[in-house]
């Protein structure tokens, strides 16, 4: 289970539809003495390529994590505590007809500690390639994408299978089926939301410096990896605009320090945490 939720959080990093975001994440301590901050600035900008609407997408996002040990670790812990994560978009967006589009995106990825400059096992690639289906204007308005996916982090050399599916079954209630993130909303008017979501979050990072155990053994990656229930506010500030505010608490959670083979190494916190968080985004949908 912990795999899969590392698999399907890295592949939701790529999965953004956002076009503008900023938000703030913090993962108070829990009973494993660790406690966790997040600041998230993303921006993709689409360009106009036909009449047809194909677009290319290009973009960044960027991730600070700064953490903090209350207990006492077996090691040097002075090396773990800022980590970065900088990913570049590149993609393209096209009308295959009527009811379908067509989405490609390469995601170069540097996710680190960069105590000195940038080195090899910093970067990391991902790709997505998805069909977009999207009813906006029926009775029951849907969206339906159907796609595959492929990141470096996980250990597996072939694409896997990326699906999601929206549908707003009443004026003032949606539902939304799939990973990284599902959720159940209640509309009370255009511009007040509330949802309870059930989402998959976390990070895969490169240790510059290797971190030698006791016994012997060589951890060259952090990961979290996290299972979140959430209630959650949106104010709409316009039909693509909004404030979010998120409490929830993690159901599965483990940072673990990881050799080159993703083999756990050390365990550093598989205790729930809360999980607040706060920001304003720009959004396709």
């Amino acid at each position: 289970m912990a795999f899969v939720v590392l698999l399907c959080s890295q592949i939701g990093w790529a999965q953004s539809t956002d076009i503008l975001r900023f938000d703030y994440l913090n993962i108070p301590e829990n009973d494993a003495g660790m406690k966790t901050q997040r600041y998230k600035a993303l921006f993709n900008f689409p360009i106009k390529l036909n009449e047809k609407n194909d677009y290319l997408i290009t973009g960044f996002e960027y991730n600070r994590f700064d953490m903090d040990y209350s207990k006492e670790l077996p090691f040097d812990k002075s090396e773990l505590i800022r980590f970065h994560v900088i990913d570049f978009n590149a993609g393209i967006i096209t009308k295959l007809n009527e009811n379908w589009n067509f989405i490609a995106i390469l995601t170069p990825r540097l996710a680190s500690n960069l105590l000195d400059g940038t080195e090899a096992d910093d970067f990391f690639m991902n790709a997505t390639a998805t069909i977009w289906k999207e009813r906006p204007n029926a009775d029951k308005p849907y969206r339906l994408v159907l796609g595959l996916t492929y990141n470096s982090t996980t250990g597996l050399p072939v694409p896997l299978p990326l699906i999601n599916y929206y549908r707003r079954f009443h004026p003032n209630w949606s539902y939304t089926l799939g990973i990284p993130r599902s959720n159940f909303r209640h509309h009370i008017n255009k511009k007040h939301l509330v949802e309870l979501a059930l989402f998959l979050d976390g990070y895969y990072i490169n240790l510059q410096n290797d971190v030698i155990m006791d016994d012997g053994q060589v951890a060259s990656k952090i990961s979290l990896t996290a299972l979140v229930g959430s209630l959650g506010y949106q104010y709409n500030i316009s039909n693509r605009m909004a404030l979010f505010a998120t409490l929830g608490r993690s159901v599965i959670q483990e940072g673990i320090l990881r050799n080159d083979d993703q083999g756990s190494v050390y365990l550093l916190n598989n205790e729930s945490s809360f999980y607040i968080r706060t920001g304003f985004k720009i959004g396709i949908f």
